[in-house]
């Protein structure tokens, strides 16, 4: 990275890091916040930063990693090869760790964002370098935290900033919401000051790619954690409704509702009693059927934490839910989706309690067989089939037959696969083959997802 950047060069590489990232950023957004930096005052960064997010951010959820990408390609302040450090923040060659805790503290309560900042950058110069070789440094957020052990003090405050007054009362809840506050932005200003230091020791984009994660709608169902999987509820819910929505519009397609003989025995009075122009009325709101077939095999568990979310999600929107889990045998799960459950104890229960593993290695083709011969009236001409699972079955017979049975059987059917396309028909893979029978769409985060709704209209 050469020693001083241009602001385009800042520009460009920053679009690029946004994209890279996960934050769909076109063309002419690109070139909308470059006509921006045209009317505001450049050397304001937080008017920078505004106009990039006004320009750029479309989603709340790519917010944050905006920021963190926006902090490495605009740092507030630079260091080593930049500029000569600065230790005005506190003076560190005198100054004791009780001492710094006890500035910390100030800071807590009543000191502002810059001093905060400035305090961070302090402390990260002094805590937060580790050698690493000849003319090499590293670089630590965790080694400042240890030091200063911000958390320990909340009882030192609320001593001071109570002093005397009834424990338990607004007051110390105030004084709580407003430490903890600092707390988080000193956590945050430090990480944000070590990201700057290793990017200009080695390159913005490098640590740049390591330093945001995807935004919440592109995160792999087969890499969630179960943060993300409580986040991902918030997503879950409209995303039913609208499939919902998308599935009963499909199902009233091309068909009228009975004779409305009032209205056509009006209209033929124009023509002489002769009922010229027929009338009818308006089809039943009808809400659909779904049968839902889920592989819950290790190799896709967190995608199977994420369709127990969706399935429970949809039982509020659809008449009669009925969901079924399999590795190598099926079982009926759908009593394991009852109102403020939790997906990770469901998980636990489906794997004591649920009839779905026999020799422990995925079989479709007998999952399909046992479904076929246990449960084929859960299938219905009202009824949408959804098959979610990676189609890969241990070179194991598909059952080809018996899928296509099931699927003519169902108004609709649709397969969900959470592996990436290109690794379709590879291995044990037999996606390829059911694809013929049922519509197979790739399936690996909620943007994917979304966009399958969307084609369902």
């Amino acid at each position: 990275m050469p020693d001083r950047m241009s602001l385009l060069d800042r520009h460009v590489g920053f679009v690029r890091a946004l994209r890279e990232s996960g934050v769909p950023v076109s063309v002419a957004e690109g070139l909308d916040a470059a006509q921006a930096l045209r009317v505001i005052e450049l050397t304001d960064r937080e008017s920078l930063r505004a106009a990039y997010a006004a320009t750029l951010v479309k989603k709340p959820a790519y917010r944050p990693g905006f920021d963190v990408l926006f902090d490495l390609w605009f740092p507030a302040a630079t260091t080593g090869m930049y500029a000569e450090r600065s230790d005005k923040a506190i003076n560190q060659e005198t100054a004791t760790v009780e001492e710094l805790r006890d500035h910390l503290a100030g800071l807590l309560t009543g000191g502002g964002d810059p001093e905060l900042r400035a305090f961070a950058q302090a402390m990260v110069e002094r805590f937060g370098r580790q050698p690493a070789g000849p003319g090499r440094q590293n670089w630590f957020s965790y080694s400042v935290m240890r030091a200063l052990s911000p958390e320990t003090l909340m009882a030192r405050i609320l001593r001071e900033v109570l002093a005397g007054q009834e424990r338990g009362g607004l007051a110390e809840k105030t004084a709580r919401q407003r430490v903890t506050s600092g707390i988080r932005r000193f956590e945050e200003a430090v990480a944000t000051d070590v990201r700057r230091r290793i990017a200009e020791d080695s390159g913005i984009e490098r640590i740049a790619r390591s330093a945001v994660r995807p935004p919440l709608d592109q995160i792999d169902f087969l890499r969630v954690t179960k943060a993300d999987l409580a986040r991902l509820r918030r997503e879950v819910h409209p995303l039913a409704r609208r499939l919902a929505a998308r599935l009963t519009i499909k199902h009233r397609k091309g068909r009228r509702g009975r004779l409305d003989f009032r209205r056509t025995m009006r209209a033929s009075l124009q023509s002489g009693g002769v009922p010229l122009t027929t009338h009818f009325r308006p089809p039943r709101p009808h809400k659909p059927e779904l049968v839902v077939l889920c592989d819950t095999s290790d190799s896709v568990s967190s995608f199977a934490h994420f369709t127990l979310l969706l399935t429970y999600a949809l039982r509020e929107q659809f008449t009669k839910v009925r969901a079924f889990g399999f590795v190598d045998t099926v079982d009926e799960i759908t009593k394991f989706f009852v109102p403020g459950a939790d997906v990770v104890e469901a998980m636990t229960r489906l794997a004591s309690e649920a009839d779905m593993v026999r020799f422990g290695r995925t079989n479709y083709g007998h999952a399909l067989e046992g479904f076929a011969a246990r449960y084929a009236t859960a299938i219905g001409p009202k009824t949408s089939l959804l098959i979610l699972g990676d189609a890969r079955s241990n070179y194991q017979p598909p059952a080809l037959d018996v899928l296509k049975s099931l699927a003519d059987r169902a108004r609709h059917a649709y397969w969900l696969n959470p592996e990436p396309k290109r690794q379709w028909d590879t291995g044990d893979s037999v996606a390829g083959d059911y694809g013929t029978i049922v519509p197979m769409y790739e399936c690996r985060n909620v943007a994917q997802l979304t966009a399958f709704i969307e084609t369902l209209a």
